[in-house]
């Protein structure tokens, strides 16, 4: 591979692309799910590189192939982690009905130490189904195969929703309970998963039991998941310590209320299609931040009612309605925000992300909130203020670098860590 032109760099996202590139690898022989992803994935790259058609005669049928690749791919991934997500707020609004103090030990604990510590507890196990849980899904989603992790998410999340009802007001179990059905619920997802891939046909190529190959080619692995690691860290204990900090405001205890309740409501490169991995980013982002515009819109029109899902305390009902425009605006930013995260993850920037998170979070947006909420005296409304500052940056800043990228260098990359990867003794392989 050689190196690119400077001037390849400041190419339009959508530009044709003279330079051939190389074919891609043989697949893996998966579900037939894969091989049609595969053939619509060829069609867009074609559609795309067609410069005999003007550009928005291109556009129009490769928007119609995109969202096709969404709805397969990303339909039931996003259901997987929304019922994730839903089975941790029904927790939180478990403990919400048993009382507003409850609530705030339950969204990271406060200043009432004791009664946050039991709920911990409680969730010590699902430290370890996390664990496992991540590769199990990625292991799943780099084969096409999510729809198998929808079902089963969606199953547990009934149970978990029963059982917890029964835990919590039947038994009288409080606290303790909904953390340890929690927890019981996660591991019910990953001993299914498990389940699945080992007695699933579709996995028999890429699933032959536990080796000692899986250990070769660590170190390589090893240093691009601690850049991830750290990205990801950062990203999330950004608003950890956003609700660590109101604690120390003079009522914590409404503060944790307010913000928990708002923060909870709120495979291109690889077959060598830079056109079709520029273009997905644009479509992405776009269906994702139509997506979060409705969802803020919602949280505006219902945000004198969305606290009582959680809580019957009229006092964290005002202060919720008080934060829904904050809100608003960070779901606006959320449907950007990851779907810019992600492409890094894709294209392995996660040590640069990591050092514009640190600079954006740690740096501008931590400082900022705790000036805002103690020095201005605008205490939560302030805190989160300076985090939406804060994430403002980090997203104009992923927005350019994105802009800016050469896809086709991207693409030689990835296919350079293919090749790496490809085992020729065994292929288990069709062109």
């Amino acid at each position: 591979m050689g190196s690119l032109h400077d001037q390849d760099i400041r190419k339009p996202l959508l530009q044709s692309e003279e330079t051939p590139l190389p074919l891609p690898p043989p697949t893996l022989l998966s579900d037939q799910s894969s091989d049609n992803h595969k053939e619509v994935s060829d069609e867009l790259e074609t559609v795309l590189s067609n410069t005999d058609l003007p550009f928005c005669q291109r556009v129009r049928p490769a928007i119609w192939i995109e969202l096709k690749l969404l709805w397969q791919l990303a339909a039931p991934a996003v259901f997987v982690y929304m019922v994730n997500y839903v089975m941790s707020m029904s927790t939180q609004i478990f403990c919400g009905h048993l009382g507003n103090l409850e609530l705030a030990a339950a969204s990271l604990g406060n200043k009432i130490a004791t009664i946050a510590a039991i709920f911990v507890y409680g969730l010590i196990p699902q430290i370890f189904a996390y664990a496992v849980n991540f590769p199990i899904q990625k292991f799943l989603q780099a084969q096409s195969i999510v729809n198998p992790s929808a079902y089963i998410a969606a199953a547990t999340l009934v149970i978990h929703l029963v059982l917890s009802w029964v835990v919590v007001f039947k038994l009288g179990l409080g606290l303790l309970g909904a953390a340890l059905m929690l927890s019981f619920s996660w591991w019910v997802i990953v001993i299914a998963q498990f389940v699945y891939i080992v007695m699933s046909e579709k996995c028999k190529y890429t699933w032959a039991g536990f080796s000692v190959q899986a250990f070769s080619g660590l170190p390589g692995f090893f240093k691009l998941s601690v850049a991830s690691a750290v990205m990801l860290c950062l990203e999330t204990w950004y608003y950890q310590i956003m609700v660590l900090i109101a604690g120390l405001l003079k009522n914590p205890e409404l503060a944790l209320d307010s913000l928990s309740i708002c923060v909870r409501v709120s495979n291109e490169l690889g077959a060598g299609h830079p056109k079709s991995a520029a273009f997905s980013v644009v479509v992405v982002n776009i269906v994702s931040f139509i997506t979060s515009a409705v969802s803020a819109t919602l949280v505006m029109v219902f945000r004198n009612v969305i606290s009582y899902a959680f809580t019957e305390g009229e006092a964290v009902a005002n202060a919720v309605s008080d934060l829904c425009p904050l809100l608003a605006i960070t779901l606006l930013l959320n449907g950007i925000q990851p779907v810019l995260s992600g492409v890094a993850v894709g294209c392995g920037w996660q040590a640069f992300v990591a050092y514009v998170n640190v600079g954006c979070y740690y740096l501008i947006g931590v400082p900022l909130g705790v000036l805002l909420g103690f020095y201005f005296k605008l205490e939560a409304k302030g805190i989160w203020t300076g985090m939406i500052g804060g994430t403002v940056m980090q997203t104009f800043i992923l927005i350019w670098v994105t802009f800016r990228t050469n896809w086709t260098k991207e693409v030689e990359e990835a296919m350079k860590r293919l090749d790496k990867w490809d085992d020729k003794k065994e292929p288990v392989l069709v062109n």
